[in-house]
């Protein structure tokens, strides 16, 4: 069986002998290649849709282990301040076991803002303006001329 491209090429070349044959076995050939080319677009169509179906398990999954991994952090973290408060409680700063040796140490320090207000503006970084293409492309449509910008209608195939 032919592949779609081979199709689409038997389609364009019918098409430029359609003037050096007769009409029905032109007619006859474009049913014949057409019945074919729909014949594949569906089976293609077919292929997407089972492709889209498994991104859209595979998406769900990992949305799924996102959220375990999420929950799995944050037992770690909870179980680790209650070990430190425990440990705090009966002064203990060190615990040496057969395994592990758990111990309370200083973090390095970290910087707590409080109030951005009061920072100099030397202590912040300039950073490049951001295009807002949807403001843009807004403006562009209300009628707005501006050089290097033009809106773009593209297609697409759309499986229902």
């Amino acid at each position: 069986m032919a592949t779609l491209y081979e199709l689409t090429d038997k389609y364009q070349q019918l098409l430029e002998l359609e003037s050096e044959i007769d009409e029905q076995t032109f007619i006859d050939t474009l049913q014949s290649i057409d019945e074919a080319i729909e014949d594949k677009a569906e089976n293609l169509a077919k292929v997407i849709k089972e492709i889209e179906s498994t991104v859209s398990v595979i998406t769900n999954e990992i949305s799924r282990l996102q959220s375990k991994k999420q929950a799995l952090n944050n037992r770690v973290v909870n179980l680790k301040a209650y070990l430190q408060g425990e440990m705090e409680k009966v002064n203990k700063t060190k615990v040496k076991g057969a395994l592990f040796t758990v111990n309370i140490q200083n973090n390095p320090p970290s910087l707590k803002v409080e109030n951005a207000d009061n920072i100099p503006k030397s202590f912040y970084i300039e950073q490049e303006p951001t295009l807002d293409k949807k403001a843009l492309k807004e403006a562009v449509k209300n009628g707005e001329v501006i050089e290097g910008v033009a809106l773009v209608q593209t297609q697409s195939v759309r499986i229902r």
